[in-house]
């Protein structure tokens, strides 16, 4: 745990923009969006940003076979952990903000959720919009899009044409602390 957060330290210190944290999410926060995730449903599980692998945990401990995981991660160092700690599932090294492409052939079938742990804030509104979008189309109809965010508003507006918006209790335990938001295609 603690080289994890170093790792994390270390890697926020040279890009923040890019981690858009501190230090990894908490295993409260990581069990609260994994919760989000039918581990029965069929097809991949989708992970944005799984860093070192504390919302990865939370899903495998969730019931979600590891072979379904597709973990897209844009730090070389992370993705080379991740692919250690779960050599079952799928590491794609890569920009998630260009999700359609980077997946395009690698998903065969619909995806059964996308769980998100990008700094979505950090980035312009036309970005993040052109992310659930693209995410939306990769997902089953009716598949959470599971995202968290430190801020105190969805980072995501949440009267989108064809979206329905959720949101979890604050995650007050969390440092600092969160809340989750789940986006569905309607």
């Amino acid at each position: 745990m603690i080289d994890d957060e170093l790792r994390f330290i270390r890697t926020w210190l040279e890009n923040p923009l890019k981690v858009g944290a501190v230090t990894p999410s908490g295993k409260i926060l990581a069990r609260t969006m994994a919760r989000y995730v039918d581990p029965n449903s069929e097809g991949p599980i989708v992970e944005l940003g799984p860093g070192t692998g504390p919302v990865t945990d939370a899903l495998i401990k969730n019931g979600v076979d590891p072979a379904r995981l597709v973990l897209v991660e844009f730090d070389p160092a992370f993705c080379r952990l991740l692919q250690e700690r779960y050599p079952q599932a799928t590491v794609v090294q890569g920009d998630a903000y260009g999700l359609r492409q980077l997946l395009s052939t690698l998903l065969i079938k619909p995806a059964a959720a996308i769980v998100s742990g990008l700094p979505l804030m950090t980035k312009p509104l036309r970005t993040r919009l052109r992310l659930i979008n693209d995410a939306l189309n990769l997902l089953k109809p009716g598949a959470p899009f599971v995202q968290f965010t430190y801020a105190v508003v969805s980072p995501i507006p949440t009267r989108l044409s064809g979206v329905r918006a959720e949101r979890s209790e604050p995650v007050w335990l969390n440092v600092p602390p969160a809340r989750v938001w789940i986006y569905r295609k309607t």
